[in-house]
Order: C-alpha cells, then structure tokens, then sequence
C-alpha cells in the first residue's frame, strides 16, 4: 500500500493535519446524512485518525425557529448519549443536561427565514479509544433577532471505534442546500 500524500518517506509532512473526508451537499430534501469509514488503509479509513471534526451548514424542517438534529454514532439509536448545554438567544440563557439518543446538533428550522442556515461544528475526540467517546458542538445561527449561540459536551457510552457518523433532523428532513464537511485528524507528530 502506498503512503497517503501527507506523509513522505514514513514521515508525517504536517504535525497537525486536518484530512478532508468528504463534504455533501445537498440538492434536495434528505432524510439522512451519511459519513462512513472506508476501513481499507487509505485517506477514508477512520482508523488513522485521533479526532473528527464535522462542519456544518444545516436547516432541518422542523416547525419551529430551530431544530434538535441528532448526531449518531455506529447506528446507535438508543438512549446512550449523555450531554450538558448552554444555549443563549440574546434575550435569555438556559443550561440543561440529561440523556438523548444522539449527540444534538442544533440548525435553524422552518419558521426561521427563508434561505437561512445554522453553522454548527463538532469534535470528536479520540475516535479510536477504547473509552466512552467525547464531543464538543458549538451551533449558531442568526434569524432576523430570533437566532440562537449553543454549546455542548456530550459523551457516547460506548467503548467502540467510531466507523459511521448518520446526521438526523429533529423532524422530517434535513433541508436542500445544507452542507456538511467531515475532516480526519492525525495524531501530532513532534521532532
């Protein structure tokens, strides 16, 4: 098997590389986002990795202002996702914390203007582990003074490898024009 292009003679050429793994935009009304490990030693298996990280630009069909989408790992839909949130909207703040069936990624929803979208972000940390998995999301949209700031830490109780990654609306679809970016990256290599 050949060297991927980011490492040269056996050696890592860049001590903190973000690895694109994929981006979907989509061109229409979708159910479900779907990112998975390729699991064959080259750029898309997940396995080389220390951490992802999923950049978003989403708007769910929920009608409201904004929707809860979820985050699942390995086709876990149950209630193994624990989380702690701060959420703000400029007039109030709340936090809240509990168990969910997916890690919450919050993007605007209907009710919000047209053509808006929430940008969210989310780290996976130490995918690979044999440990319960770790997240921080940060989400934050602005409709016409009805936007939101949210920021949450939640961990899968799971000591699995993370493989698959499924992105879920809070209800119906993940709307046309929605874009999703997923990066690998690569244990830091110090001299």
């Amino acid at each position: 098997m050949a060297d991927p292009a980011y490492i040269v003679d056996g050696v890592l050429t860049d001590g903190e590389a973000w690895v694109s793994l994929g981006t979907t935009t989509l061109g229409s009304d979708t159910a479900t986002v779907t990112f998975t490990s390729t699991d064959d030693g080259q750029v898309g298996d997940w396995s080389q990795y220390m951490d992802l990280i999923l950049i978003a630009y989403a708007r769910g069909e929920t009608a409201a202002i904004w929707d809860n989408g979820l985050m699942q790992f390995n086709n876990d839909t149950g209630s193994n996702y624990s989380y702690q949130v701060l959420v703000g909207d400029g007039s109030s703040a709340a936090a809240a914390s509990g168990t969910a069936t997916g890690v919450y990624i919050r993007t605007l929803g209907t009710s919000a203007g047209t053509n808006e979208f929430a940008a969210v972000i989310a780290h996976l940390f130490d995918i690979n582990s044999g440990k319960y998995k770790s997240v921080v999301t940060q989400a934050a949209a602005d409709s016409d003074g009805d936007g939101f700031a949210r920021m949450g830490a939640d961990t899968w109780k799971s000591q699995a490898a993370i493989t698959e990654i499924d992105l879920v609306p809070g209800s119906g679809n993940l709307l046309a024009g929605s874009s999703f970016s997923l990066f690998g990256v690569l244990p830091r290599m110090v001299a």
